[in-house]
């Protein structure tokens, strides 16, 4: 472990998981070039421990476990979840209302979405360019390369350009790709979340002798060149 610790400082630095994610791989670090040819040949079988230990760590938390919360569906109150329905952007503004469509996202199988739009969130915050440089990693490694565990819809020249800056990650480096995971889930799973069990659950729950709420909200809409507007309804 001293060892390690000597030769990637990084430790010092990281989440438990994404700690215990790097101990996994960092002594295929140490091989002679020799071993590392061998090793390459092990690439599938390494993202398939990637993501296993991922999936029994859990999906959300692996993004950022000191902000993870324990939040419950019934904890919400319907005047506060209403208000996700203003816009994406507002949604994105409160804790509860992340959790909640990320829950929803993995009714889908698209909570990698989020969770790379966090994780590159969390990201930006980094200025410690040790810290920054393993997270950069990570965040490739997971969500961005080819047949990662949880990897993310993105063309190919954002791909690429990603991969030709983690040798020297910057700040702004998976500005690109979030934005687009961004306006996927803006224009695709929020107008569908909005409509989904879970969140009509949230903003038409009744209590005795409660009335139901009701909310000028706005609803989605495409034009033929597929841009989004939003149109005044009442629920």
């Amino acid at each position: 472990m001293e060892t390690l610790l000597f030769l990637f400082p990084q430790f010092n630095y990281m989440a438990p998981k994404e700690e215990a994610y790097f101990r996994m791989f960092a002594v295929e670090d140490l091989q002679s070039p020799a071993m590392k040819d061998d090793s390459r040949q092990k690439d599938k079988e390494r993202k398939s421990r990637l993501s296993l230990f991922l999936t029994k760590s859990g999906s959300h938390e692996n993004v950022s476990p000191h902000k993870k919360t324990n939040t419950t569906t019934s904890n919400i109150s319907p005047e506060a979840a209403l208000q996700w329905s203003d816009s994406f952007e507002e949604l994105l503004k409160h804790t509860d209302g992340v959790e909640t469509f990320s829950q929803f996202l993995r009714t889908e199988f698209s909570e990698e979405n989020i969770e790379f739009w966090l994780a590159c969130e969390e990201y930006k915050t980094i200025d410690s360019e040790t810290k920054r440089l393993s997270k950069a990693k990570y965040i490739y490694t997971v969500y961005i390369e080819s047949e990662s565990p949880k990897e993310v819809n993105i063309d190919y020249n954002t791909k690429m350009a990603i991969q030709k800056n983690m040798e020297h990650p910057t700040r702004g480096c998976f500005d690109a790709a979030q934005m687009k995971v961004f306006s996927l889930m803006k224009k695709d799973s929020y107008p569908r979340f909005l409509h989904s069990d879970i969140y009509m659950r949230i903003t038409r729950r009744k209590g005795p002798g409660a009335t139901m709420f009701r909310r000028r909200s706005r609803s989605c809409v495409f034009n033929e060149r597929g841009e989004a507007k939003t149109e005044p309804s009442a629920w």
